[in-house]
């Protein structure tokens, strides 16, 4: 079996080690040879965003031979072009605005010296359109990736002030993107939010959302077929370990890691980091938020006073996956733009969410009943479960008794009625 590429987000480590890989590049040579060739896709963090990215790169550096065994080998003339891939989240920009700017121009001065070039001195606005018309100059149409583009805005989002300063430093780099499209070949960014005043959205009018296209759904995650091709030994060793069906055990795995949808009546998606960390440790736990809490989120629940009730079943228009201001947050829609909500029902313009499985539901309501008993998240899981048997058992008594010793103390807080 080939090991499970945890934490592996560069395509030609991920070939070159062997690791497994799950195929998308026959909807990789979709995006490339149909449409204008500028896109813009959102998805929660976690999602393989940065592989994608990784991926197309190196195919339009023509490294055919890093694609042997896959769909795309063989179909499309890997033509090389130069690529200039700008990662924000390893661009420091935690700071200041002042060190932002700088390691921004630190970056792309390095970007230009692996193509031998010499950048002007000035900011980053003007070192970026420089190196796009040198870059130009000396190899052809470039090829513009930009990975985590918001990132700096979504690391900061509870500090509107530092939030804004970086949106600022972004909304000035990116407006050299319009001017300089005679020079692009093909333009790709990745993001988890679109925010409005961010001029990538505002003056690249040519810029196509595929966030909630049919066409590019799966783009990201793995759909149902793609599991049980790609990772069918590593179910088979799964079964044996936890002494389940392959049936019983696929019916599980469904509930707990599949149901990411961003356009009503396409195939679900499983969370690839919940997946591979599953096939590793053989054991069901909630992957995705061992590594963030939604503090922020229940911050925005607890001040515009939404019942967490309502969001099951949430509906909702299309304003929902537009783009939206840092002084206007709207709760569903950060959910939704955050992975926490996904896309049920479609109809008539109106969309209604809910949470997309197991992993997601319990573990979000677990960090909400923590917040608001002011108890540790650890705590909150076996009171929780205890809670759920006594009203399977209709036990009320004793699901009565561990409510109120769950809140026990800020009864008021929560408006409780004990009868």
């Amino acid at each position: 079996m080939k090991r499970l590429p945890i934490g592996i987000q560069t395509f030609r480590k991920l070939i070159e080690k062997d690791f497994l890989y799950v195929d998308k590049t026959k909807i990789i040579y979709d995006l490339i040879t149909t449409g204008g060739g500028y896109y813009f896709l959102s998805r929660p963090r976690r999602f393989g965003k940065s592989l994608l990215i990784s991926t197309l790169k190196e195919i339009f550096l023509g490294n055919q031979e890093l694609f042997r065994g896959l769909w795309i080998y063989g179909k499309i003339s890997w033509e090389k072009h130069p690529v200039i891939h700008l990662d924000f989240s390893v661009i420091t920009h935690s700071k200041g605005r002042e060190n932002f700017e700088n390691n921004l121009n630190y970056y792309l001065d390095t970007i230009a010296k692996s193509y031998d070039l010499t950048l002007i001195s000035g900011d980053n606005k003007e070192k970026f359109k420089d190196l796009t018309v040198k870059l130009h100059e000396k190899c052809g149409k470039i090829v513009l990736l930009i990975d985590e583009y918001d990132k700096p805005i979504i690391d900061y989002i509870e500090n509107s002030q530092k939030a804004n300063e970086n949106k600022e430093v972004l909304a000035s780099f990116y407006e050299v993107i319009k001017n300089i499209d005679p020079y692009l070949e093909f333009v790709f960014i990745t993001g988890v939010s679109k925010f409005s005043k961010v001029s990538i959205f505002s003056k690249l009018n040519n810029l196509e959302d595929i966030t909630i296209s049919k066409n590019f759904a799966t783009i990201c995650g793995y759909t149902q077929e793609e599991l049980e091709k790609y990772f069918s030994s590593y179910i088979e060793l799964l079964c044996q370990e936890i002494e389940m069906s392959k049936a019983v055990a696929m019916k599980k795995i469904k509930i707990w890691y599949n149901g990411y949808t961003w356009k009503y009546k396409t195939p679900t998606v499983y969370n690839p980091f919940g997946i591979l960390n599953l096939m590793k440790s053989r054991e069901f736990q909630n992957y995705w938020f061992q590594t963030a809490t939604p503090t922020f989120l229940i911050k925005l629940i607890r001040e515009q006073q939404i019942q967490v009730a309502d969001f099951e079943g949430y509906l909702t228009g299309a304003a929902a996956f537009e783009s939206f201001d840092l002084e206007k947050l709207h709760v569903a829609s950060l959910l939704f733009q955050t992975g926490y909500l996904t896309i049920k029902k479609e109809e008539d313009g109106l969309y209604e969410l809910g949470y997309p499985n197991h992993e997601v539901k319990e573990s979000f309501l677990t960090h909400i009943m923590a917040d608001f008993s002011g108890r540790a998240a650890l705590e909150i899981a076996p009171i929780y479960k205890k809670m759920l048997q006594y009203l399977k058992s209709q036990d009320f008594a004793k699901f009565k008794k561990a409510l109120l010793a769950l809140f026990a103390g800020i009864p008021s807080q929560l408006h409780l009625d004990h009868e």
